[in-house]
């Protein structure tokens, strides 16, 4: 037998999951500690990252506001969240670069997340449409619960309110598929799927770290928007660089080769 055929005979033995392993909920206060030390040691890059995504979500919510007034803006910015795992992308080779002691460059990460491009545009078209139903709920709500004119505190608490419930189950879902999967592309070989459900399953057996660690995303990234966007400029690649480490602290890929 060839070895050609040998090969095809033997079965991938790459689990479908990655293996998960089980933290404390104090493990996201060393993620942040970790991500800031990656942001000190390559500034530049960090900033030209998240002056672009501050320039992005302002365009964003200027034209939400033109468009629809401060529904659609509220409603957008809400649902950046469904969105920002997505514009860190790049920011996860810098972490990988910084790993392996190599100094970041702007030409060397974005080589680097050339290979994993194609998954990563497939995950983009998923958080797109759950974005695109978020919004469309967003103005579900407004139907339901108006505020035409000056409307009062309790018509705008119980918009808030309803508008946050319902988000948070968008935002729960997004946050568990985008939780470990988009550093694991950026990352090693694995297809979109495996990559999301390995994410999920990690979010799900450590359920209270992820509670600590999703309010602290919450928090921090509002600190970003109420700062009128520009504190993005910092919060966003921290943040990225935290999730790089996370996803490191949680899953075991060593099945899965790193791409080159």
């Amino acid at each position: 037998m060839s070895q050609e055929r040998r090969d095809r005979a033997i079965p991938d033995a790459r689990p479908f999951v990655a293996p998960c392993r089980d933290l404390s909920p104090g493990a996201p206060l060393q993620w942040l500690a970790l991500g800031w030390a990656d942001f000190k040691r390559a500034p530049a890059i960090s900033l030209a990252y998240g002056f672009f995504v501050f320039l992005l979500s302002a365009s964003v919510a200027w034209l939400a506001w033109k468009l629809g007034g401060y529904v659609l803006l509220i409603s957008a910015l809400s649902g950046f969240i469904f969105i920002a795992p997505l514009l860190a992308f790049g920011l996860y080779s810098v972490s990988r670069l910084l790993c392996e002691g190599r100094k970041p460059k702007l030409v060397r990460t974005l080589r680097a997340i050339r290979r994993p491009l194609g998954n990563a545009a497939i995950f983009a078209l998923i958080l797109l449409v759950i974005f695109l139903v978020w919004a469309r709920a967003g103005l579900m709500v407004h139907v339901f619960f108006p505020m035409d004119g000056r409307p009062q505190l309790s018509d705008v608490l119980t918009f808030l309110a309803v508008g946050s419930a319902v988000g948070s189950v968008f935002a729960g879902f997004t946050f568990a598929a985008a939780a470990c999967s988009l550093p694991m592309l950026a990352n090693r070989d694995v297809d979109v799927v495996t990559a999301v459900v390995s994410s999920i399953n990690a979010v799900l057996r450590n359920k209270w770290t992820m509670l600590v660690w999703g309010l602290l995303i919450v928090g921090i990234t509002s600190i970003g928007l109420a700062t009128a966007l520009l504190g993005l400029i910092v919060t966003i690649p921290w943040l990225a660089y935290a999730t790089w480490h996370a996803y490191r602290a949680m899953l075991d890929v060593s099945d899965w080769p790193p791409l080159d």
